[in-house]
């Protein structure tokens, strides 16, 4: 059973309830079709129930939605209640009830709503983002639901399956931040550590072993940019001594056994690692996409960490299968 499946199967065992607000997109309704035949989770619209039934009935392909759960903001009964609590979420900045009122009825989008929803308990987690820009789905969801206690940042992850690959956990890998974070301090990037490590022990259920990768192997090169790897190593370690983590290593001395051990014998860390934490978002996002062309890997991602409640981004350019697969893990991130 590949990493996918895993999920899905650990997703329907314990299943949760996820909203999909952006209705109007053909590829939400099929997903949200395809979720509830394999029972994955079960499913929130956002929308109104004729349009969005008009626009499953003019499909090429039978979309059953008749399981799902539709939500219209303009007819929801709590929604005065909704308009009070946002307002008084945001009052330090100066929102108004009628301003609240906007972004909830109002917005097409509906991602204030939908976090909404997930904030009171009526859905466990959102997914978004095949019609909404990143900044937009994290912007609401940090607004209203903020960062999960003891996370200093949200950041961005990514899952990698390597096909034939003797390497991390059984060709599993976590990359991050390789969506999000552009170019992480120490501090930052010492958070990133800790959170990803937490992901892949949730996601893959296997110990994290965490490498703080750089151009550098233990001060084999001098430079600005290894000193924040140097750094922010000896911050994550001193946060989280019971975590498998050390750096800095380059990524042959990171993975493979033998380097790692060459290049830093003596750490626990160096040959073994299966988290990937890389210095900045140009070294994480170029990485990902390559290992996923040239190795022709699985790549299940951005997932986000750090927020107080599950709420995933997805790519403009992705397919129905893929929104499916993110509300999985969704789904297994609210269990």
């Amino acid at each position: 059973m590949n990493f996918l499946q895993t999920i899905k199967t650990r997703a329907k065992n314990d299943k949760k309830t996820i909203v999909l607000p952006e209705t109007g997109d053909i590829r939400t309704l099929k997903a949200a079709s395809m979720v509830l035949e394999e029972g994955i989770a079960d499913i929130i619209l956002l929308g109104n129930k004729d349009v969005i039934l008009k626009k499953c009935a003019e499909s090429e392909e039978t979309l059953d939605l008749s399981a799902a759960t539709i939500i219209d903001a303009k007819t929801f009964d709590r929604i005065d209640e909704f308009v009070t609590k946002l307002a008084e979420l945001r009052k330090s900045k100066g929102m108004t009830e009628e301003e609240a009122r906007k972004l909830l009825v109002d917005d097409p989008c509906s991602l204030y709503f939908g976090n909404m929803l997930v904030k009171e308990g009526v859905a466990d987690g959102m997914v978004a983002g095949a019609v909404n820009s990143t900044s937009d789905v994290l912007r609401a969801a940090l607004q209203i639901l903020k960062t999960a206690p003891g996370t200093r940042l949200v950041s961005a992850f990514f899952i990698m399956c390597v096909p034939n690959c003797e390497y991390g956990h059984e060709g599993i890998f976590l990359f991050a931040d390789s969506g999000l974070n552009q170019n992480p301090n120490t501090e930052e990037l010492a958070a990133i550590a800790q959170s990803s490590a937490k992901s892949f022990e949730q996601l893959v259920q296997a110990e994290p072993v965490v490498a703080m990768l750089s151009h550098s192997t233990k001060g084999s090169a001098k430079h600005a940019d290894v000193d924040k790897v140097v750094e922010a190593t000896k911050i994550a370690k001193e946060q989280s001594p019971n975590l498998k983590l050390d750096g800095e290593f380059q990524l042959d001395a990171a993975i493979v056994p033998e380097i790692g051990a060459s290049k830093a014998p003596g750490s626990t860390v160096a040959g073994k690692a299966n988290v990937l934490v890389f210095p900045d978002l140009d070294t994480g996002n170029i990485s990902y996409k390559i290992v996923e062309r040239l190795a022709k890997a699985e790549a299940y991602g951005p997932i986000t960490q750090g927020i107080a409640k599950p709420v995933n981004d997805l790519s403009r350019g992705c397919k129905a299968e893929d929104i499916v697969g993110v509300v999985a893990i969704t789904a297994v991130q609210a269990q």
